[in-house]
């Protein structure tokens, strides 16, 4: 199986493709400064696999590399994803 991340910035969104099919999604909103992470999806019958967190992180991992935004986390996953990994907390903005 072939995963595939990309950041779509016209779409303001982050995928990861399993054999070129949409498998989960990250949507986002650029505020000033910061990027509000709004919805993480799963294709249904791809549920359970983690999906969502590789996405969520692959996106984390791109702001922080490539930009000087902070997070601001309005879906429960991501908020639930920084629970998890306290030491990506320094990303978080109000």
């Amino acid at each position: 199986m072939r995963k595939e991340f990309a950041h779509e910035p016209d779409a303001t969104r982050y995928t990861l493709r399993l054999d070129g099919q949409l498998a989960a999604v990250a949507d986002y909103r650029v505020n000033g400064n910061s990027v509000a992470f709004t919805h993480t999806y799963t294709q249904p019958h791809l549920r359970g696999h983690g999906y969502a967190r590789e996405v969520v992180e692959h996106a984390i991992d791109d702001v922080e590399k490539n930009s000087d935004r902070r997070v601001l986390p309005m879906c429960w996953y991501v908020a639930e994803w920084f629970d998890e990994h306290p030491e990506r907390k320094r990303l978080l903005t109000r």
